[in-house]
């Protein structure tokens, strides 16, 4: 598997979360401005790191945490340099001297790997791509517990969740630069990178053999500050796809392209589509990523269908709208995608698929994937059945395609509507509190999987009724079911009680994470809305909703808070109208 993207549409937490969930094995390349850094998976565990920082390397990180001296990492790596070709990571090699033991190398190689992950999370804007290539992954990290019966691997969720930990109280404090070596250190190490731990990843530091075969595909871990020039870019990625083409030709799409990059943008709005793209043609991700970077569309491309799942839950808990591209090969029938199309549909029915084949391929499946529900499918330019116009169809299509992704929206769910109207006519028969708050409760309960009622006391919130908590929203409200949740801590309920305004987000604050999930269990999203019912200026109600064991399913707040303000004048003017009887 291969993928890449952009961090500001797809975070580096969620990056590392869906290579530990998908158990991937390969190194994770983080580019931006300033260098680049690399973060080396096992699967789905980290074995290493190097940071863009060249002084950060795992032999000053040890003699920091006082684990070696000078002397030992100096006599480490002389051992190293006079091995040849026999020559063994610094951990390694300190490990085998008896230097260090294994819980000191793992809180080594977990310092500087919080260091790395600190200092991406700073960046304001780079890429990230994963390179899976056996030929100089597997080899190494099979190195470890084979030669030293040792396994060097470290939990990737723990590590992250301990370097957000050190970003968050490092920006709170303003000292984010201090985790970082000084400009001193820096210069004790500069200019021989062996006296630092291992500078780059390279054949003699695997114990590999083929160093031919694979010192071309790996770059310097330090690359320093340059001008970018995007075309290239397009160049490595044309002349890769495209080998056997002219020079001309080759050229005329690489100016294409580049003409795309260097083109300005009128979008300033942030992204509200996500489109993952499908596909075994590196040419055509190049350039969808391209182009979708143009269009401010989120882009996620890959060429393994594993981790699809968690990059659409993670579109749709961004409120963004998913765009699958399922791009079928020359040579494949169709029919695993026709299997895949109605696989994701049954899964995620607010995704719009499309499908991108060569001719021969939308002629034999065209029907059968629009009637699973598929958006469109795309003639796209093949170079097997076009060889002589392939260049000229790909860039009419890359021409076309950006307005057309970006025109792309979803399909607003037709009941909620109707049910909103329904639920307006209901609130005109009603007076009393609690007839009004299940009117809310029933709502929320068309676009969430789960609801409660909290009535709001005058330090804590009561529990009145549910839907979808312990039974199916199918058989009704649920008795009340009492249990309280105490006002106070950094809680949403309690801003939304304090404020009197909805709130609708990822939230997993310590009230509902300690307190309301212990009594209901907890969601499979952290997303979550909370909405006020208001009587004279006073939140006297709140409707808690979330998505249950489901995915998330962007709702229509707009609906729901209007429901609630409709909610809150009808209670006013009953109350009004009894306070006139009551003086009549």
């Amino acid at each position: 598997m291969s993928f890449n993207g952009d961090l500001e549409h797809f975070p580096l937490v969620d990056v590392i979360q869906l290579l530990h969930m998908s158990s991937k094995t390969g190194i994770l390349y983080l580019k931006c401005p300033k260098g680049e850094s690399q973060l080396v998976f096992h699967e789905g565990f980290f074995v290493s790191a190097n940071h863009l920082n060249n002084s950060c390397r795992i032999g000053k990180v040890l003699i920091d945490m006082d684990a070696i001296t000078r002397e030992e990492l100096d006599l480490a790596l002389t051992e190293q340099k006079n091995a040849g070709r026999n020559r063994k990571p610094l951990v390694a090699t300190l490990i085998e001297q008896g230097t260090i033991d294994k819980d000191t190398a793992y809180k080594g190689l977990e310092t500087l790997i919080e260091m790395t992950i600190v200092e991406v999370l700073t960046w304001e804007s780079g890429t990230f791509s994963l390179d899976v290539s056996k030929e100089y992954v597997s080899d190494e990290y099979r190195y470890f517990p084979e030669k030293l019966h040792q396994e060097i691997l470290l939990n990737a969720q723990g590590v992250l969740m301990d370097s957000l930990r050190i970003y968050d109280e490092k920006m709170r404090d303003g000292t984010l630069s201090k985790i970082f070596f000084t400009e001193e250190s820096a210069s004790d190490t500069a200019g021989t990178s062996d006296q630092t731990g291992i500078s780059e990843i390279t054949a003699d530091l695997l114990g590999l053999d083929a160093l031919d075969t694979i010192t071309r595909k790996i770059p310097d871990v330090f690359i320093g500050l340059k001008d970018h020039d995007p075309a290239d870019e397009h160049r490595q990625a044309v002349t890769q796809a495209l080998p056997e083409t002219t020079i001309d030709q080759q050229e005329r799409l690489i100016t294409f392209l580049s003409s795309i990059s260097t083109l300005p943008s009128s979008q300033t709005a942030p992204p509200v589509t996500a489109i993952i793209l499908l596909t075994q043609n590196e040419l055509l991700a190049h350039a969808i990523k391209t182009i979708c970077k143009h269009e401010n569309l989120f882009i996620f491309t890959s060429d393994e269908e594993t981790g699809l799942n968690v990059v659409i839950e993670q579109s749709l808990g961004r409120d963004l709208h998913p765009v699958l591209i399922v791009d079928i090969d020359h040579d494949a029938d169709g029919l695993h995608a026709l299997t895949l199309v109605r696989n994701k549909i049954a899964a995620y029915p607010q995704v719009s698929i499309m499908i991108t084949a060569c001719g021969q391929t939308w002629r034999t499946i065209s029907m059968d994937v629009l009637s699973m529900g598929a958006r469109s499918i795309i003639p796209r330019p093949c170079k097997r059945c076009h060889e002589e116009s392939y260049i000229d169809q790909m860039m009419a299509l890359f021409s076309g395609i950006g307005p057309f992704l970006k025109s792309i929206s979803p399909v607003p769910r037709a009941d909620v509507g109707h049910q909103f109207v329904a639920a307006l006519h209901h609130l005109k028969s009603l007076s009393e509190p609690p007839e009004i708050a299940l009117v809310m409760l029933q709502f929320a309960a068309v676009q969430f999987e789960r609801a409660v009622t909290f009535v709001v006391a005058r330090t804590e919130l009561i529990a009145e009724k549910t839907l979808g908590i312990s039974a199916s929203i199918s058989d009704g409200p649920s008795a009340p079911l009492m249990f309280r949740i105490p006002l106070e801590g950094n809680s949403v309920l309690q801003e939304v009680v304090e404020k009197g305004k909805l709130y609708y987000g990822q939230r997993s604050d310590a009230v509902l994470t300690e307190q309301l999930y212990k009594e209901i269990g907890a969601p499979r999203s952290p997303k979550v809305v909370a909405v006020p019912l208001m009587s004279r200026g006073k939140v006297i109600a709140v409707t808690y909703a979330d998505f249950g064991s489901k995915p998330v399913s962007p709702p229509q707040i707009n609906l729901l808070e209007a429901l609630a303000q409709q909610a809150g004048s009808t209670l006013d003017n009953a109350l009004y109208r009894k306070s006139i009887e009551r003086s009549a």
